[in-house]
């Protein structure tokens, strides 16, 4: 299957500058994964569309401020690490730009030196393993210096940072917002909850996967990077009622979606879980754990967009697509929402 199977035209001014002032009342549309019939709701209006019984999945990484602007100690050139993968107490896997400033024993500091930082290791896909040097701790310091690691293609400044967190973040680990999740209020949760669906939580801590671009023009070999993910023995019990009792799971991001068909057995039974995921979902891959899904509108030929024709089928998701693009629908991280649903 080529990535150009998964391309469609997008004009720039749909990519989604910054977030909506309520979080709930962005659009949605609805996405019926068997007729590819559509509907044009508000988000708030995701609540007539679950049913007792059903159970919510929302992944509550938090983002860190991951983004770290300094110098070279020697040139005083410029340098811009976005903190990966933390490998250790003070080691982290890192991008750095431009990457010819960060060899191995190069030098750098932050914040006047309040912050210092050594490469010590390339990796293969050429990220800088950085050691980090302070007095005191380090997510106090990187709170302090630290600027919220946004999609490149957000031009504009966010002066909240909390919109670039879901109302329930709790993890903190993240390169990335998961997206879809930037939807729902307390409020909206809240009344989710008194209708009868469960809400469980997972954590999957968003990191380079969601940076990189699909370079190989054939998506079979294509490699994800891998990010760590968390289900607790509560949250699995719940999930696995639900499959037994006849109820829907339904994954809020493709970060959910994910960690559940990771975790999942071919039975669609999920178990209390730690470790690293490169799972790579694209059409022809069978879901087991995951009836729905509830996610934003991705970018042309992404792994994403491949995720959720994976589950609405190719055709369903393009012509959809094309009609967001039509009714100007927002895209990317601060844009609409769409339910995948039957």
């Amino acid at each position: 299957m080529n990535v150009t199977d998964f391309d469609f035209y997008l004009p720039e001014e749909l990519i989604a500058q910054h977030p909506l002032l309520e979080r709930d009342s962005s659009r949605l549309m609805v996405l019926n994964k068997k007729t590819g019939e559509i509907q044009h709701k508000v988000f708030h209006d995701i609540i007539d569309y679950l049913k007792k019984g059903d159970t919510l999945v929302l992944n509550n990484t938090r983002v860190l401020p991951a983004r770290l602007i300094g110098e070279k100690a020697e040139t005083k050139g410029k340098i811009e690490f976005l903190l990966l993968r933390r490998i250790d107490k003070d080691t982290w896997e890192c991008l750095a730009k431009p990457g010819k400033r960060a060899k191995v024993g190069a030098k750098f500091t932050f914040g006047d030196g309040i912050l210092e930082a050594e490469v010590v290791e390339i990796g293969d896909e050429g990220n800088r393993i950085v050691r980090f040097t302070y007095e005191g701790i380090f997510e106090e310091i990187l709170d302090r210096l630290g600027e919220m690691p946004l999609p490149p293609y957000i031009h504009e400044k966010l002066e909240d940072r909390e919109r670039y967190q879901t109302v329930y973040s709790k993890e903190e680990g993240s390169a990335a917002a998961p997206t879809a999740g930037l939807h729902f209020t307390k409020d909206l949760l809240e009344k989710i909850k008194e209708k009868g669906i469960n809400i469980v939580y997972l954590t999957l801590h968003v990191g380079l996967g969601t940076f990189r671009p699909v370079k190989v023009d054939k998506i079979e070999e294509h490699h994800m990077h891998s990010e760590y993910y968390h289900l607790t023995k509560e949250a699995a019990d719940i999930i696995n009622a639900t499959k037994e009792n006849g109820g829907r799971v339904i994954a809020v991001g493709t970060t959910s979606t994910r960690t559940l068909e990771t975790i999942g057995d071919e039975n669609g039974m999920v178990r209390e879980a730690s470790g690293w995921t490169d799972i790579f979902i694209y059409p022809g891959y069978k879901y087991k754990v995951v009836d729905n899904l509830i996610t934003n509108f991705h970018l042309p030929e992404s792994t994403l967009i491949m995720l959720v024709s994976a589950l609405a089928g190719r055709d369903h998701v393009l012509n959809a697509y094309k009609i967001a693009v039509e009714e100007k629908y927002r895209f990317f991280s601060f844009g609409d929402a769409m339910f995948i649903t039957e």
